[in-house]
């Protein structure tokens, strides 16, 4: 097959180059010249995907995969078209739909008879029908269902890990008609591979949704599910503080018994997904106060962070503050909705001296996103942790001259490593400390 992929970003570029590793021909679109430009040489355009670099020269080399920036004429040549562009949300989760409308609209420029057009970026429900098919009509003069074939697949994976995810989950298809769909099966069948997975009852592989909406769907709930779960971990956690109790262990136990699956509680939760599509699934269904209530909640936590760190070192007015980690999860290089930004504010609010630790980012990237840098070593009053990464987990009081006072946000750091410092974890009591 030929195949078009549209947007080259952390999850585009690794779709592109498994459709191309399986000897499909592929054309990668993207607007940012110089991405395809790297990409065209081989290189990839960004670090920290797992296999990436190393398959990338490989279908570059042998053929199976150029880049363009002519998105229309890549459309052209090809039989089937994946859209991987950004949905731009605010911080409301409110999407704009702009880049989104103007791929359509090249995309619809290009289109043929007999293409297989799939969706996969999130989608509030009813969007790949609603919006996106009229696009392409109107664009091609072409009919969804009947000219060309138009379904929604979501994208569920996570970056740093996409190769392997590709192949661990099952691959969810739905379409505007039972023929879209039909061709969607196929289409992933061709282009995946699966592992084993005898925990699933039914096997794992491409899953027929039936419809655009219940594949829409399927990734807003199972996101959704996550935030809810997630904000049920941090009010059990709030209250296991004021009770004095360590509420990772009443986790564990809790967890030890099949029907029970309570996440971690944390100081934030960040990303793409989880703060941004229970705001798409409210968008839909405005009246779900639970998911509503739970969206509030986790969006609070930044905010309790800081009271805890009032409670261990008292009056902040002044006093020297350290946020560690910009990234909204320990080994991403990726701030989108990460809690750090919370954090700052309400340390801000609160009168002190904010600096900014991750090392994953050099100081001009930390001063262009508002922070001044922390360098682990120099002296501080108090520490706030915000990222579990892994470079954190072995540092002490020796690491922070003159710290009086430490909230871990995510049980990441030892307190055996913090004599004589107050020292708090979320979801644990004043006298408690973890294992």
């Amino acid at each position: 097959m030929k195949i078009a992929v549209v947007a080259l970003g952390k999850i585009g570029l690794p779709l592109a180059v498994q459709f191309a590793k399986k000897g499909h021909h592929v054309i990668g679109c993207d607007v940012n010249q110089k991405t395809v430009d790297l990409i065209n040489s081989g290189t990839e355009p960004f670090p920290g995907e797992a296999f990436l670099g190393e398959y990338l020269k490989e279908t570059v080399s042998s053929g199976h995969l150029v880049a363009t920036t002519d998105t229309t004429e890549a459309v052209s040549q090809s039989d089937v078209v994946v859209i991987v562009v950004p949905l731009f949300v605010n911080e409301e989760g409110v999407p704009d739909f702009g880049w989104m409308d103007a791929a359509t609209k090249n995309i619809a420029a290009g289109l043929k008879p007999g293409t297989l057009v799939s969706y996969e970026t999130t989608l509030p429900v009813g969007t790949t029908r609603n919006r996106f098919a009229p696009a392409l009509e109107s664009g091609s003069g072409l009919t969804a269902g009947k000219d060309f074939h138009l379904i929604f697949s979501p994208e569920r994976v996570l970056t740093g890990r996409v190769f392997a995810d590709l192949r661990k989950y099952p691959k969810l298809v739905g379409g505007i008609n039972e023929a879209s769909t039909l061709a969607g099966i196929s289409f992933y069948e061709a282009v995946l591979d699966f592992d084993d997975r005898p925990d699933l009852n039914t096997k794992n592989g491409v899953w027929d949704l039936g419809t655009a909406e219940a594949s829409e769907m399927a990734k807003l709930a199972e996101t959704t599910y996550r935030d809810v779960n997630i904000a049920l971990a941090n009010q059990f956690a709030i209250f296991a503080e004021s009770a004095n109790i360590d509420i990772a262990k009443v986790i564990a136990a809790s967890n030890s018994q099949p029907y029970s699956h309570i996440h971690q509680p944390g100081i934030a939760v960040g990303g793409h997904c989880i703060p941004i599509y229970p705001r798409f699934y409210l968008w839909n269904d405005p009246e779900a106060t639970v998911v509503r209530s739970a969206r509030e909640a986790n969006a609070a936590m930044p905010e309790h962070a800081v009271k805890l760190l009032v409670g261990a070192a008292g009056d902040l007015n002044k006093k020297n503050v350290a946020v560690l980690g910009i990234s909204y999860r320990g080994g991403v290089k990726e701030s989108a909705f990460s809690g750090v930004f919370g954090t700052v504010t309400a340390l801000k609010a609160r009168g002190a001296q904010v600096f900014v630790n991750d090392p994953m980012y050099t100081d001009e990237e930390i001063r262009s996103l508002g922070f001044e840098p922390y360098r682990i070593g120099s002296p501080i009053e108090a520490v706030v942790l915000q990222a579990d990464h892994h470079e954190y987990k072995r540092l002490g009081k020796v690491d922070f001259p003159g710290v009086k006072a430490v909230v871990d946000g995510r049980r990441t750091m030892d307190p055996k490593n913090f004599a004589n410092v107050t020292f708090r974890v979320i979801g644990a009591g004043a006298d408690l400390h973890h294992s």
